[in-house]
């Protein structure tokens, strides 16, 4: 007997101010908390400890804040997606902006499995001259390899860097991160080896790059 139809919906939200230094495991729970109280038919899995069926697009650094994320969530019924989206709203606490809730099918890619890069903007008001600037991301940019230290092992920061530009008219740096299960780059590292004080920026993840279909692993 076939079970019950589920819908996956996927939500493009912003993490705002109010939850900046709210961790990633919190912002789950939070995300949790909310459906409820949007009193959403939330799915569950199967097994001993049913979960509700919710899949974060990509973790952010702790103290980030965020444009254009995303996250995946499976109902055990089908509900307009305009009911979806102003239920959330409605639910949701301050730190979170609801932007646009979609139907998606079900048998889409895992969202995580398809995020390849993310983008981010760091903004400080302590900004060393502009030629110096210029001069240092020149430096990184030409760099063979940038040897780190995460968590007491080494690794590579060059190749996890796909772009990074500094934008005079608007005083911010612009960088794209790989962002993938076992190599992920994280933006205050990146000011880091620029000789920056990642404590003098505001940093912003403005959007996640995703792979197609094909290369991602089945949902």
């Amino acid at each position: 007997m076939a079970g019950p139809a589920r819908q996956r919906y996927r939500i493009t939200f912003s993490k705002t101010e109010a939850m900046r230094f709210t961790g990633h495991l919190d912002l789950h729970r939070t995300w949790e908390r909310t459906f409820r109280r949007a009193s959403l038919p939330l799915a569950y899995s199967a097994g001993f400890n049913p979960q509700p069926k919710i899949n974060i697009g990509a973790a952010l650094p702790l103290g980030c804040l965020s444009e254009g994320d995303l996250i995946d969530v499976w109902l055990e019924s089908e509900v307009d997606p305009l009911q979806v989206e102003s239920s959330l709203r409605l639910a949701a606490p301050p730190g979170i902006r609801v932007d646009e809730v979609r139907p998606i099918e079900p048998t889409e890619p895992v969202l995580q499995s398809m995020v390849r890069a993310a983008v981010f903007e760091a903004v400080s008001a302590n900004l060393a001259a502009l030629d110096e600037i210029d001069r240092r991301i020149g430096a990184l940019i030409e760099a063979e390899h940038l040897p780190r230290i995460r968590r007491g092992k080494s690794y590579d920061l060059r190749p996890l860097i796909e772009e990074i530009r500094w934008d005079r008219a608007t005083s911010k740096l612009w960088m794209r991160l790989v962002s993938r299960g076992g190599a992920t780059g994280r933006p205050e590292e990146v000011l880091d080896a620029l000789g920056l004080d990642p404590a003098d920026f505001v940093i912003r993840r403005t959007g996640l790059v995703l792979s197609g279909p094909e290369e991602a692993q089945p949902g």
